[in-house]
């Protein structure tokens, strides 16, 4: 309810007869209510006051020289009233919002603004998604589209909302032209690395991130974050030689060892077994959505873990049964399963999607690594992996003495240097 005093002004208001007095005396009015109502009354006066301005009494070109001054005093509310008050303006516009399309969409900004700041992400994406952008009334560029679609697409994002996320950022890649400003085809590609994340496709989602962190105009912190999101997608990739390609890529890069996840990224690179400790070390570092459980009980790190080290021992081994598999692979008893049938389930699903060299005698038990097709090569890249990576560690470790010489002995440095 008003305060009595708001209603009395704006009743006397609403009896003039005088179009341009009516006017300045609602101005007048929306100074006097910001400035002498209280916190408590102010939204609710706010909303008897729109209400009088958009009554049909008024035509629409008066009422928008009054929204535009509404606008001003809503901008610098509290998000409490502006989210109160802009529920009811949007409301209200809905039946005239052809005629007052700019009004509107500047009312949903600040409503979504307010939505945002109470972190009540899905609100806000909502209330954008009210402003219309295809109106023969308002002219609106391909590049404000996609800045506020990529809003809409961040805000969708932070509630976890990847369907909705995806659908406006299908909107952004169905348009004709392509984008040109630097900040937003940045954030278009980061929203795309988020949705393939969230939906599992791993080593997607990890080209992508990488990408972002090779993108320029960017805080190198933040780019080392992309960098690290990259990694943690590739090890949850399922092993094969795609994932192989990109933790070849991830491994290369200069910046990698800045990162936490450079030792997994390491023994995964090298083909090497992981264990227990270094798994739980790395799953604290994962999104909820990536230790979500499947269908079978285990998480997306487990089966990626238990294919990488099921590739790993068939580097070390020409043949092991299953049961010493499945004890390698930290596999335990479930259900109607041993451990080495569910290593050999593993490896049969792995051979014939043909990410790994062998075969299975079910009847021994024994699983055979193949060495004859692609094995020598195998060995060979991962010795000369090996040796890369003792070739950078000898030089590191060079650097690194001739840096403690040059601060212990600065002028012998000096005197040594080549010019």
């Amino acid at each position: 309810m008003a305060s009595q005093r708001i209603a009395s002004a704006l009743a006397e208001i609403e009896s003039s007869t005088n179009p341009q007095t009516k006017l300045q005396q609602y101005n007048n009015l929306l100074s006097e209510i910001t400035s002498t109502s209280s916190e408590h009354e102010l939204g609710q006066d706010l909303i008897y006051y729109l209400d009088s301005v958009l009554s049909e009494e008024i035509s629409i070109v008066a009422a928008r020289p009054l929204l535009d001054s509404f606008i001003a005093v809503l901008q610098k509310l509290t998000p409490e009233t502006q989210i109160k008050v802009g529920q009811h303006a949007v409301t209200l516009l809905q039946s005239r919002s052809s005629s007052v399309e700019e009004q509107d969409s500047q009312i949903r900004e600040i409503l979504s603004d307010a939505y945002e700041s109470q972190e009540d992400y899905a609100a806000a994406a909502r209330a954008l998604q009210g402003i219309h952008i295809d109106s023969s009334q308002r002219l609106v560029s391909d590049a404000a589209k996609v800045r506020l679609w990529i809003r809409i697409v961040r805000l969708y994002l932070e509630e976890d909302d990847t369907t909705n996320a995806e659908a406006f950022l299908n909107r952004i890649k169905n348009l004709p032209s392509k984008i040109e400003d630097h900040e937003l085809k940045l954030h278009f590609k980061l929203s795309q690395a988020r949705i393939l994340d969230a939906r599992r496709r791993f080593l997607d989602a990890s080209q992508e991130y990488f990408n972002v962190s090779l993108a320029g105009g960017v805080d190198e912190s933040d780019r080392l974050q992309a960098l690290a999101a990259a990694i943690r997608c590739a090890v949850l990739a399922p092993a094969g030689p795609q994932r192989s390609r990109i933790l070849a890529t991830l491994y290369k890069d200069d910046r990698a060892t800045s990162v936490e996840e450079f030792g997994i990224l390491e023994k995964m690179f090298l083909d090497r077994l992981l264990n227990p400790a270094e798994i739980a070390a790395f799953s604290e570092r994962l999104a909820p959505h990536q230790l979500a459980r499947t269908a079978d009980g285990t998480t997306v790190l487990d089966k990626a873990v238990v294919e990488h080290n099921l590739v790993a021992a068939s580097k070390l081994y020409e043949n092991i049964t299953t049961d010493a598999l499945g004890a390698i692979l930290g596999l335990q008893e479930s259900g109607d399963m041993t451990a080495g049938e569910k290593a050999e389930a593993y490896a049969a699903r792995m051979v014939e999607q043909g990410r790994l060299n062998g075969s299975i005698d079910q009847i021994a038990g024994v699983i055979c690594f193949d060495s004859s097709e692609g094995g020598s090569a195998t060995a060979t890249g991962r010795h000369i992996r090996q040796w890369d990576a003792g070739v950078q560690g000898l030089a590191e470790d060079v650097e690194r003495v001739a840096a403690s010489i040059s601060d212990a002995f600065p002028e012998f440095a000096v005197g040594q240097m080549v010019r």
